[in-house]
């Protein structure tokens, strides 16, 4: 089975006088079983500070974008081996946003995550449509196709995780039902499994997209749901806490 993952994403959040919510979540998933990962993607700037905060506990952190090459003449990005060396365990690559505020294509998703692959770090390739597409009945041509591309090769044989996030539901308070969520997971789940025949069924799925305490037991039920990529939830330690032991108590 795909291991669970209870992922944060605090995007462009996050000051020196918020790293006392990082020191909560640590000691909060203390009893943390090994059949679960928790992790929180933060803005680079809190990455090093983060991951000195939450050395020794369950806690990992991750950053939010990586450049696809590995050094060079890139003013204002940052490397794969840079969060690496700042003590990050993952990063997020294909995310909506960025995809839709710096024009990030499958491509260079897949380029991404086979630099943070190559650094050591595990990608969260995140995945999903929107709205219009959505309605027009293309959601799962939309995601089985963003899967292909931006997924690299390299998942055949090192850890990656896929993360849902319809568009349409990031910081929107709409959530997809249960039903319409299983159906874009199955797809995706079978997508991966064909294409990897090995790993393809124990790649993490994780849900994205407006998933709070209220939600987070019902979507993590679902079939196929792996985990979450949580947004505005992981801001506060009381409310990613809660995500957590919802999924706690479903693996138990």
């Amino acid at each position: 089975m795909a291991k669970t993952v209870i992922a944060g994403n605090w995007k462009m959040h996050g000051l020196k006088a918020d790293l006392d919510v990082i020191g909560a979540v640590a000691a909060g998933v203390s009893d943390c079983p090994e059949s679960i990962e928790v992790l929180l993607c933060l803005p680079a700037t809190l990455v090093a500070a983060g991951a000195e905060l939450a050395s020794g506990s369950k806690l990992e952190i991750g950053g939010q974008s990586c450049h696809q090459a590995g050094k060079g003449a890139h003013t204002g990005d940052i490397s794969a081996e840079m969060l690496a060396d700042a003590g990050a365990t993952h990063v997020i690559v294909g995310h909506s946003e960025r995809r839709a505020d710096h024009g990030e294509s499958d491509i260079q998703a897949a380029a991404q995550a086979g630099a943070a692959i190559a650094a050591g770090l595990t990608p969260i390739i995140c995945v999903g449509e929107t709205l219009e597409e959505r309605d027009s009945g293309q959601a799962l041509d939309v995601v089985t196709k963003q899967v292909a591309g931006s997924v690299p090769d390299a998942a055949a044989t090192t850890p990656v995780i896929v993360a849902y996030e319809p568009v349409w539901a990031i910081g929107t308070g709409r959530t997809p039902t249960p039903e319409q969520i299983a159906e874009v997971h199955a797809a995706i789940r079978v997508a991966l499994a064909e294409r990897f025949p090995a790993t393809g069924s124990l790649i993490p799925l994780l849900y994205g997209g407006s998933m709070k305490p209220g939600n987070a037991a019902e979507i993590l039920a679902v079939d196929d749901v792996n985990g979450g990529l949580i947004g505005g939830a992981s801001l506060k330690a009381e409310d990613f806490l809660a995500i957590y032991a919802a999924a706690a108590n479903q693996t138990s």
